[in-house]
């Protein structure tokens, strides 16, 4: 499939799925709200889903983190991390790109935002930023924050969805997911991109008309 960039952005402004989307890859016994008693606790963060076209297929840049990570040890993530003060969504995204894996800000243009919602396990608010790169990047991994790169086709998340058993720090859990590459794509980052994966049927009626 081939996805035109201001396509994507003009989705990216109409009304988003947001919860509609997220619920098709939410672990279960989770929620997506935070708790009244909870919103002093919660830690503003933001992630960067970049874009590049190859092969005429549009690809997300993945990464995996190392096992020794505070949060979502040895799980398929997005850069990103938490939001510091005085700082924006979309510069704590940029900024954390750079540094785990050393794509430069100006070589990304940003097309919008995908919806907030809230993980409960780490008590992370976090705010999708979306990206996209004229070619696909040369990267420099950090090692501390970075165990591997995935370009992950994104046409590969069409329904239906896996489901995997994992250990979780909640116990064992049947979770939806995505297989890909010996690897297994669940929980935040599959929600971002299922919802990401229908923003995309919205360009593809644009792109239509």
């Amino acid at each position: 499939m081939v996805f035109r960039k201001e396509n994507i952005r003009d989705a990216l402004c109409t009304e988003l799925p947001g919860s509609a989307s997220h619920y098709k890859m939410l672990p279960p016994d989770r929620v997506l709200e935070v708790a009244p008693h909870d919103h002093s606790r919660v830690k503003q963060s933001s992630v960067l889903l970049l874009l590049f076209e190859e092969n005429e297929q549009l690809k997300v840049l993945l990464i995996k983190r190392p096992l020794h990570m505070k949060h979502h040890a040895g799980q398929i993530a997005l850069p990103g991390g938490r939001v510091e003060p005085n700082e924006t969504a979309e510069e704590t995204a940029l900024r954390e790109t750079f540094e785990e894996i050393g794509i430069n800000p100006e070589h990304i243009d940003i097309l919008g935002s995908l919806s907030d919602f809230y993980v409960e396990v780490s008590r992370f608010q976090i705010r999708p930023i979306v990206g996209w790169l004229s070619s696909k990047p040369v990267l420099q991994i950090n090692p501390d924050e970075v165990e591997k790169i995935i370009f992950f086709p994104i046409e590969k998340f069409a329904p239906p969805y896996d489901e995997q058993q994992l250990n979780t720090i909640t116990g064992k859990l049947d979770v939806p997911c995505i297989r890909f590459e010996n690897e297994v794509i669940w929980g935040a980052t599959a929600m971002i991109l299922s919802e990401f994966y229908d923003v995309l049927q919205i360009a593809l009626k644009h792109d239509s008309n």
